[in-house]
Order: C-alpha cells, then structure tokens, then sequence
C-alpha cells in the first residue's frame, strides 16, 4: 500500500496553519465539485482526495498521528524499504464509523485503504469521524441595470433563480459596479454561497454623474439673463427656484448644496447639483424687434 502525501494533495507545507490548510481546501473543493464537474470521472477522484486529505490534516488529533506516521515512513524509505513492507498495521485505529462521500457519488464513495488502515476500520462503536462537508455552493453574479431615479431613491427587483423567486433591495446611493450581497441565495452546497447583484445605473438624459455630485443644463430665456430673476431648476427630487443674478452669461455654473445624489452608506447625505444655465436666445422677431435690437446693437459699439 503506497503512502499518500495529504500536504502535497492540498498544496501547502507540512508546516501549514489550520487557516491555510482550510483555506487551501475550499479553494480545490470548489474547484473539484461534482457539481461543477458533471460526468468527469477524473475530478470525482480528485474531489474524493482533497476531502480525505482534508479529514486528516483539518482535524489536530488526525493530524497529529499521520505526522507521526510520515516521519516513521520516511526513515523505512531511507533505510532501503527492508523487511518486505512497511507495516501500516502498527498505526491502524481498531473501529471507528466508517465516514463516506456515497451522497456526492451514488454509493461509490469512501475514503482510501490507506486512510482505513490509518484510522480505522469500517463499522464498529469507536469514536465517530465528521464527514467532509460539501464544498461551500459558488458565489453568484448577477448584473441588474436601474435608471438614475432608482439609484436616487432605492430599488427592489424580484429575481427567479432556478425554482425561487427572490425579492431584493437596492440602496439608495448605488452607482454602475456597485455590489449588493445577497447571504445564502448563491450556488447550491452544504451551505449555499451568496448572490451578488452587480449595479449598472443607466444613463440619464439630463444628468451626469460625478461620485455623488450631478451636473446637468437648464435654460433661461435672455430678458432673465440681462435683467435677472428667478428660474426653476429640475432636480431628481422635484423643482427648486434658483435666483439668477443680472447679466449671467450662458454656460455659467450654479452650486445647488445637497440636490446631488444620496450617498450610499450614508442616505441623508447628499452630494450637490452643478446646474449649468443656457440662455435662449429669442426667434421669430417681429420688425420692431428686430429694429429695437440694431439699435441696441448701435449703442453698445458706441461704448
């Protein structure tokens, strides 16, 4: 019977910590799963070896005993294997229950002959072993796209995923690449992973967006714009009138304090609207008009 090295089959040292071995383990787990692996009989086996060597190096006591037993071996191999075989039987644990994976592989799961002679044989009133659990079910990405007014104000989408309807709420504040965890409605596993919604916030067609802040135009017509007055300024959360000061000239930015977005893990803070003005100039002149403008235009290049 062939010694099987559990640190090189999980890829760490033989002076691993708990973290790193567990660590080391999920990763190949998810990796391995049967559910990811459908029909490949390579990465059942495979998956039946990163469990086994995890019952062992992932509980101290096991561990401890197959240290022992490495360091024995390794003096047998080093003497020239004499006397016609190692003897595993020396380490074997009388009974023991016997722990299977015949719930992932249809009855022809279980450990190795190795393992068993380590630990154990099969039935018998010895102290149970925790069986392997399931690797942990994948975490999931879900891209869901909201308008700006959603972002603005919060949203709620209800999501069919495989056989359940899953209902979600997107905060107030979330901008494009913003991720909403969802515990426990990922992948299928012994314990389910988690869903992430991944935010994307279309584009508006009146409002840019700059982290928390917005900027966007409004129009005011010229007689406003030379003589001053007051104009009404679209924001997401309704209509607010801003005075504009005599003679502004078009494309002049005006600061509208906390009329910007809600940011995210603080919605009562806002950021600020950056409303630039336009001004229109009038059509459709009448003559009069139009003579009251030259002659306007005549006093100005008298200056």
């Amino acid at each position: 019977m062939d010694y099987k090295d559990y640190y090189k089959i999980l890829g760490v040292s033989k002076t691993a910590t708990a973290k790193e071995i567990k660590s080391a383990y999920r990763k190949l787990a998810q990796q391995y799963h049967p559910d990811k692996n459908p029909g490949n009989k390579k990465a059942e086996d495979k998956f039946k070896e990163i469990n086994e060597a995890y019952e062992v190096l992932g509980d101290s006591q096991k561990r401890a005993k197959y240290d022992r037993l490495g360091a024995s071996y390794s003096q047998w191999e080093r003497a020239g294997r004499p006397g016609g075989g190692f003897d595993f039987g020396q380490w074997s644990t009388p009974g023991g229950t016997r722990v299977d994976l015949n719930d992932l592989f249809g009855g022809e799961g279980g450990f190795s002959d190795f393992f068993t002679s380590l630990f154990g044989n099969l039935g018998g009133a010895g102290p149970a072993y925790r069986p392997p659990a399931r690797a942990r079910g994948e975490d999931i990405d879900q891209p869901v796209e909201i308008s700006l007014e959603e972002a603005f104000t919060g949203a709620k989408r209800t999501l069919q995923m495989d056989s359940r309807r899953i209902e979600v709420v997107i905060p107030a504040g979330a901008r494009t690449g913003t991720k909403v965890r969802i515990s426990r409605e990922g992948g299928a596993g012994q314990a389910r992973g988690d869903l992430y919604l991944v935010v994307s916030v279309a584009p508006h067609p009146q409002f840019r967006r700059e982290d928390n802040d917005l900027h966007g135009d409004f129009t005011i017509d010229l007689y406003t714009a030379l003589f001053g007055g007051e104009a009404r300024i679209p924001t997401l959360s309704g209509e607010v009138v801003l005075t504009i000061p005599a003679e502004t000239q078009t494309g002049k930015v005006f600061r509208l304090t906390g009329q910007g977005m809600p940011k995210l893990r603080s919605p009562k803070d806002r950021g600020d609207l950056y409303a630039r003005a336009l001004v229109h100039l009038p059509t459709n002149l009448t003559e009069k008009e139009r003579m009251l403008f030259a002659e306007l235009a005549a006093l100005r290049k008298k200056k």
